[in-house]
């Protein structure tokens, strides 16, 4: 049995600014960032981990490398997070206005729709995320380790293993370095033991 300890990445200027769309643009940590990601650290320290890996944006691995305690974070660009097209740097009131029938339409087929208009699809994104789970089932299929995303890709990621429609991803959410904790057993089924929460 894998134990899987995921988070999201530490606060950074644009989640403070009104949770601005960050998608792809490599921001880094605020200082209210640092300090969840090592508070984070402190709510895992009673764990051994065996490995982390993180996106490879500076917010993700950033955190990952602290709430690790400085251990060895690989990364891996299927971790990254969405590709929000057109949505980047803006608020969600910002793109509405702008169209609101394509936010209509991603939330309502997010595996079809593209995010931004340009963008990915939520089926892009959950076949690149599982990808990177079924590899890593492979190579470590027990054990424990730290995983460190983004809000995106983790709730759309969860959804699909959790057997929701996509579309419900926004139904639940990840704040900034939280801990969610599930296990994955040889044959990739999952048990989520915590969600956004500290252990």
């Amino acid at each position: 049995m894998l134990n899987v300890y995921l988070l999201r990445h530490g606060e950074t200027a644009w989640n403070a600014d009104g949770n601005r769309y960050c998608g792809r643009t490599d921001l880094k940590l605020t200082e209210k960032g640092v300090s969840q990601a090592l508070q984070a650290g402190g709510s895992l320290k009673g764990i051994v981990f065996d490995a982390a890996y993180s996106s490879p944006l500076k917010r993700a691995y950033d955190t990952a490398v602290m709430a690790g305690g400085g251990m060895e974070v690989h990364t891996d660009a299927r971790l990254i997070e969405l590709d929000f097209g057109a949505w980047e740097g803006k608020t969600k009131e910002e793109f509405i206005s702008e169209n609101e029938a394509l936010w209509a339409s991603w939330n309502s087929s997010p595996e079809t729709t593209r995010a931004g208009g340009t963008g990915e699809t939520a089926a892009e994104v959950v076949r690149r995320v599982d990808d990177f789970y079924r590899d890593l089932l492979k190579s470590r299929p027990s054990g424990n380790v730290l995983v460190v995303g983004h809000n995106g890709i983790n709730r759309l990621y969860l959804s699909f293993k959790l057997g929701m429609p996509l579309s419900h991803y926004r139904r639940f959410f990840l704040d900034n370095a939280r801990v969610s904790w599930f296990t994955l057993d040889t044959a990739g089924e999952i048990v989520l033991k915590c969600l956004n929460g500290t252990l």
